[in-house]
This record gives structure tokens, C-alpha cells and sequence, in this order.
């Protein structure tokens, strides 16, 4: 509920950041005067903030505080002690909060709110659920982990003050500095999803455990008139949700779950499957998407939907022009020799299995080479040296990409990214670890792609970061 007068002014600290920006543009449509600062502006969101005329200070300055004058400061959660600006807001008492609180208050307010969590599939299942609503008429408004690509925006209010609905996608990360918990505790879901839960986030939970017993709390949070959907096949979700007070509805490929997928088929352009609920048969859906993961995302989506009281043949519709996210099996370019390069934000094991799986279906009859950088707080470390032997098994060759910044582990914590290709190797496959030699990097990933590609190849680069700049040396490459 909204605690604060409209035209009130918003300052965020570490306003570039995707998700500050975007709330940040949101608050701003939502009637508030916004500003911030940051010492880093890069595209896209540079943009994004410049198109929306959102003022914004170079470095992190107590004076820009001092002009500015905001009634409240929303401190993101890459800001901690030390920063001047945080250190004058604490000197001088001023009102601060963290991103996940003024999303609370003053975007999801008195809407309905619908939140979706999990491990994998947030974003696409997220941006989903909002254009299914959109086009369903009501307007909702969203929080997206990126820029959605049926809106232009990864953020936007909603166009009622009250019963309407907020969508967000439900991150397990910690809060800010000062609320260790996770983002998704502030959300108040009515409709809650819980695609699946594994480990991650290495550098904010020490074991599973943690990861298990924030989602715990999440599920402590839904009303008894609200719903929880779940991944019937997760077992740590399904052993969990036995303590939700909500009703519980399990999604996926078994007859004994509520939201029931048979018929499952695969076509050049996408899939299409049977749906059944609680054993009534609701008819076809058709989705140019490939992959038993995007199948989940989608049977999620439905429910989500219909729970919101929206007609199935309108669902099915909606989803016909629905626009995935960027870097989610994105072909970034088909060049010379019927050669195809794809981006793709998979990095952790399960997430680069579901992926290659569905590359694999999509393409049955061509060889599939996978580019893997080793980049998140998880994957750099060896705790899923094991797990990523077998995660490139629909792969044809294998390249495995340099441990981002290495330095902040010690030798026999780090991904050992020589004996991954070694293992890889054993298995019978052909696989290269880039970085090993002086040859420079990431240049030696396209040498190597170029000594080994063939006509009809799909190149697919895998990574939640930039890759050193792979994709723009790769396509450059093959012009």
C-alpha cells in the first residue's frame, strides 16, 4: 500500500543497474519525480533512462543528495557502506529503502499480485504471463528481469491504482546491504509460480538448504484465498508446498497433476501439446518455442492466467504473438554455408542441458556447437564440476570459455576448466578449453570454431554475461 504523496521524489542509488532502471522509469510513469546516480552508464539502459528523461548524476557525490532533495532513497542492492552517497543518508536520517520495499509499496500497492519464482525459466515465464494479461485486456502492470520484448520495458505500472494486477518476476537474491533477505519476501503473492528450485547464488546461500528455507517463507506469505502452482516434477517444490495455507496445483507431464501435457509434439517452428485440467480436457496450444523447459514455462503461464480468470481459446491466442525475451535461444545471425549463431543466457548445468535439449529438437539433422563461459557466482567455482560433464550431451563440440575473474577464489575452489574438457574428451566428444595458451582470448574460441565448423552448423554461445565479447568478434567473423 502506498505510503507516499503523488509528484513525491524518488533518488536511487545505483540507478543503471536493469532492474533499478526499469522500476526506476516505472516510478516515474507511476506519477513520482525521480533521479539518481551511478558511476557507470552503459546501453541499453543509458538509453532507456535518457528516452524516459529521467535525470541522473555522474559518481556517487553527497551533493547530489544535497540538490536533490528526495523525499525517499531507494539504495540498490549492489550499494553497500562506503558509498559517500549511502554514508550522507545515514549521516543525515534521510528516508532509505531498498528496490524490492518501493515495489512493494508503491507499484504492486493494493493490485493483485502475481509472482514468479524459481531456479530457471523466471524471465520467459514472467514476460509470458504479463503479454497473456495484456492481451487478455487488463493491463497489468510488470516487473521483468530484462527488457520485454512485447513492451520495450522491463517495468511498468499498472493502469488501475487498485484491483488491478502486478506481475513480477520473483528473484531469490538478497534484498540490499541492510535485508539479506531475499527480493521475492516483499512481493505479497496472490498468485504464486514456482517453476523449480536448485542451488545457486553461491556468493549469497551456503547450501541448498538456505536456497529451500527462503522459499519456505515465500510460500508462508500466500493468502488462504490465493493459489501456489508448482512444478510437479520438482521434488524439493512439490515436499514444500505440503505447508502452503493456499490451495496447490501441480503442473506438468503426468496424469495425477492438476494442469495435465500430453500429445506432445515437435515441428519446425515450435511445439504443440494436448492441456487437460483437473481431468477436463481444454484443448491445443501451439508455441514457436522448442524444449520440455518452455513447455513448463508455458503450462505455468496458463495456469497463472486462468486463475486470474482468463478464458483458455484467449490464453492460447495471446500466446500466438507473444515475443520471447532477448538471449533466450536468440538467432543473432544465419550466415554463409546455412551457419547459425545463437545467444543464450543458460549457465548454470540444469538450465545448459534444458537449453541444448532444445536446440537438439529444434534442430535433430545438424551438428550443435556450444560456447560455454564459466561467468556466475556459482558456475566459476567447482561445485558444479561434475554436473557440467554431462550437461553438453546434445552438444557435437564443445568449447568451454575462460573463469570470469578467477581471483576471487582459490585454486581448489575455482571451475577447473582444463579437466572439464579432458572429461568431455573421454566421452567421445571433440571440445576445446579456451584460455590455456597465448594465442589471446576470446580469439582462439573463433580460431578453433573456424578450424572445426561445417556447412549447416548452429553455433549457440551460452553465458549470463558478455563473453568477453565473443558475439560481436564470432559474427564479425563470418562476414
Amino acid at each position: 500500500m502506498s505510503t507516499m504523496k503523488p509528484g513525491s521524489s524518488i533518488y536511487f542509488i545505483g540507478i543503471a543497474g536493469t532492474a533499478m532502471a526499469s522500476v526506476a522509469v516505472a516510478l516515474s510513469q507511476a506519477g513520482y519525480s525521480i533521479s539518481g546516480s551511478d558511476t557507470a552508464f552503459y546501453p541499453p539502459m543509458c538509453d532507456y533512462l535518457a528516452i524516459h528523461r529521467i535525470p541522473c548524476h555522474k559518481g556517487f557525490d553527497p551533493q547530489h543528495l544535497r540538490s536533490d532533495a528526495p523525499d525517499v532513497i531507494v539504495v540498490g542492492n549492489a550499494i553497500s557502506r562506503g558509498n559517500p552517497e549511502l554514508e550522507f543518508a545515514l549521516d543525515e536520517h534521510m528516508s532509505i529503502v531498498s528496490m524490492p520495499e518501493i515495489i512493494s509499496r508503491e507499484l504492486i500497492g493494493k493490485n493483485k499480485s502475481v509472482v514468479i519464482t524459481g531456479t530457471h525459466g523466471k524471465t520467459t515465464t514472467t514476460s509470458l504471463i504479463a503479454w497473456i494479461f495484456e492481451y487478455a485486456g487488463l493491463k497489468p502492470g510488470f516487473l521483468i528481469g530484462g527488457i520485454a520484448e512485447n513492451f520495450d520495458a522491463g517495468c511498468r505500472p499498472s493502469f488501475h491504482n487498485e484491483n488491478g494486477y502486478f506481475i513480477t518476476e520473483g528473484d531469490e537474491y538478497d534484498t540490499a546491504y541492510f535485508d539479506k533477505r531475499s527480493k521475492f519476501l516483499h512481493y505479497r503473492p496472490d498468485i504464486a509460480v514456482i517453476n523449480n528450485i536448485e542451488f545457486d547464488h553461491a556468493d549469497i546461500f551456503g547450501s541448498l538448504d538456505d536456497i529451500v528455507q527462503s522459499f519456505r517463507q515465500f510460500i508462508s506469505l500466500i493468502p488462504s484465498n490465493g493459489v501456489l502452482i508448482i512444478n510437479g516434477h520438482d521434488e524439493i517444490a512439490s515436499e514444500i508446498s505440503l505447508g502452503a495455507y493456499c490451495p496447490v496445483e501441480q503442473f506438468g507431464f503426468s496424469n495425477d497433476f492438476e494442469w495435465s501435457v500430453s500429445g506432445l509434439e515437435a515441428h519446425e517452428t515450435g511445439l504443440s501439446f494436448q492441456l487437460t485440467h483437473k481431468g477436463e480436457e481444454l484443448g491445443a496450444v501451439l508455441m514457436d518455442q522448442h524444449g520440455n523447459h518452455n513447455v513448463l514455462n508455458a503450462v505455468a503461464s496458463i495456469a497463472a492466467a486462468s486463475h486470474a480468470g482468463i478464458a483458455f481459446p484467449v490464453i492460447t491466442e495471446g500466446m500466438h504473438s507473444f515475443r520471447r525475451p532477448k538471449r533466450r535461444m536468440e538467432i543473432i545471425g544465419e550466415f554463409d554455408g546455412n551457419i547459425t549463431v545463437i545467444d543464450d543466457f543458460a549457465h548454470h548445468p540444469t538450465a545448459i542441458r534444458a537449453t541444448l535439449a532444445a536446440l537438439r529438437q529444434r534442430y535433430p539433422d545438424r551438428r550443435i556447437i556450444a560456447c560455454f563461459e564459466p561467468r556466475s557466482n556459482t558456475s566459476t567455482r567447482n561445485i558444479f564440476q561434475k554436473d557440467l560433464e554431462t550437461s553438453f550431451n546434445d552438444a557435437d563440440i564443445i568449447i568451454i570459455g575462460k573463469v570470469h575473474r578467477p581471483e576471487r577464489y582459490a585454486e581448489n575452489e575455482r571451475l577447473d576448466t582444463a579437466a572439464l574438457c579432458s572429461t568431455i574428451i573421454e566421452s567421445g566428444k571433440n571440445a576445446f578449453a579456451s584460455g590455456m595458451n597465448n594465442d589471446g582470448y576470446p580469439d582462439d574460441i573463433v580460431q578453433f570454431i573456424h578450424n572445426n565448423v561445417r556447412e549447416n552448423d548452429v553455433i549457440i554461445l551460452l553465458s549470463n554475461g558478455s563473453f568477453s565479447g565473443l558475439k560481436k568478434l564470432l559474427t564479425e567473423s563470418f562476414l
